[in-house]
């Protein structure tokens, strides 16, 4: 065993460290777009982790990158994802207000350096995964504090000293070019494979939006503003263009057959290789040839492949993740996770985990300890929160692991 762990590179290590995580495990029932385990064909976290993976590996062994390097940031960009997707996102940013928010890049980098337990520094405290610098650079996809202006950041105030250690002479707020490619494959991962689901899942009908004007005019409303700068105009034209593309006219009359499903498929395929030889076909015209990593260059995305990676988002937006908003489940999802970190904070450390109860006697402060809070419910999947809400708020304890 010795033998084969000193011929993997410290990059193969990480890979294989973030792939065998009790976090990494878990993302099987966190929701993606739908929740998990209501349908077998549909993506969880997990498949997503992998399917960002595999893309972000190939742009970036194209573009020189150490192939590890961008696969461990595929593998590991979601770890930080809370139950329920970006509705429990939100829950959790509002009950986390007063230690700092909650954003799930952040807790992504938490997870890598201080709550995986596999390795203790010199003074016995957590040091997560022990990834290299590489690594946690090219996961980072925000390289900031909270701030004015932007809802999205990638450290917490109190995880500011790795976040230091792994940004020693990297440009301030400017990613790697492998955090890049992790950033662009998660985009084409989850618009074409958001639009895939809801096709299969009967959520939209590509007839419909193909024959009615007004239904084009309403996907470029809204994803103006909200996934593109562009005009809505300038949209509208681009989505024509990919209205009448073959891969997306086969799919007009979507009805499940193993035909369409093939169709679905090539849809699927076609588009994530476009994108993918967009960005490394332009990086190279204007880098050249030579191999490029960390910060010999920014990944250059076409602006064709951008606005149509836009328009998948958006169709997937009015078709399927904005109905759900209008659910009741998805108010209850919501309302679980805040009840459920004021069921904790009042209970305290006999309510958590060893390892968070631990953590919440070592706290300091109030802010600290709901910190410690957020960070157990955080932890826990789509089923295991609801669980814990239901025996906590009857009065019960939380469910044994």
């Amino acid at each position: 065993m010795r033998e084969a762990e000193s011929v993997r590179s410290p990059f193969q290590r990480d890979r294989a460290r973030v792939l065998h995580s009790a976090g990494f495990r878990r993302l099987a029932s966190k929701t993606q777009v739908h929740t998990a385990g209501t349908d077998d064909f549909l993506r969880t976290r997990l498949t997503h982790s992998l399917e960002v993976a595999q893309i972000a590996r190939e742009t970036g062994d194209r573009l020189g990158c150490d192939p590890d390097v961008v696969d461990v940031a595929g593998l590991a960009h979601d770890l930080g994802h809370p139950p329920f997707g970006h509705n429990g996102e939100d829950a959790l940013h509002e009950a986390a207000l007063p230690c700092g928010g909650f954003e799930g890049n952040a807790q992504t980098l938490r997870v890598l350096t201080r709550l995986e337990a596999k390795i203790l520094d010199a003074g016995g405290a957590s040091a997560g995964l022990n990834l290299t610098r590489a690594s946690l650079d090219a996961t980072c996809k925000y390289p900031w504090e909270a701030r004015e202006g932007t809802r999205k950041f990638g450290v917490y105030a109190d995880d500011r000293d790795v976040f230091d250690w792994f940004r020693a002479g990297a440009p301030a707020g400017e990613q790697c070019l492998e955090a890049q490619v992790m950033d662009w494959s998660d985009d084409v991962a989850y618009s074409v494979h958001d639009v895939e689901d809801g096709l299969h899942g009967g959520y939209i009908d590509l007839a419909r939006l193909m024959d009615d004007r007004e239904e084009q005019a309403g996907v470029c409303a809204d994803v103006a503003g909200r996934y593109s700068d562009e005009s809505e105009a300038a949209l509208a034209e681009a989505l024509k263009d990919l209205l009448r593309d073959p891969v997306m006219r086969a799919l007009h009359d979507y009805d499940g057959s193993f035909a369409a499903m093939v169709a679905l498929k090539s849809f699927t395929s076609t588009m994530v290789g476009r994108f993918v030889s967009a960005a490394v076909g332009a990086t190279r015209d204007r880098y050249g040839r030579a191999p490029l990593g960390r910060y010999d260059a920014d990944l250059v995305v076409p602006e064709r492949e951008r606005v149509q990676c836009a328009l998948l988002k958006g169709i997937a937006w009015r078709y399927v993740m904005r109905p759900r908003t209008a659910e009741p489940y998805y108010a209850r999802q919501r309302e679980t996770l805040t009840d459920l970190v004021t069921l904790l904070s009042d209970r305290g450390p006999e309510a958590l985990e060893p390892m968070f109860a631990a953590a919440w006697r070592r706290a300091g402060d109030d802010a600290a300890r709901l910190r410690v809070v957020i960070d157990q419910v955080a932890s826990l999947t789509d089923a295991s929160a609801t669980a814990w809400h239901a025996g906590l708020a009857a009065g019960g304890a939380r469910p044994a692991a």
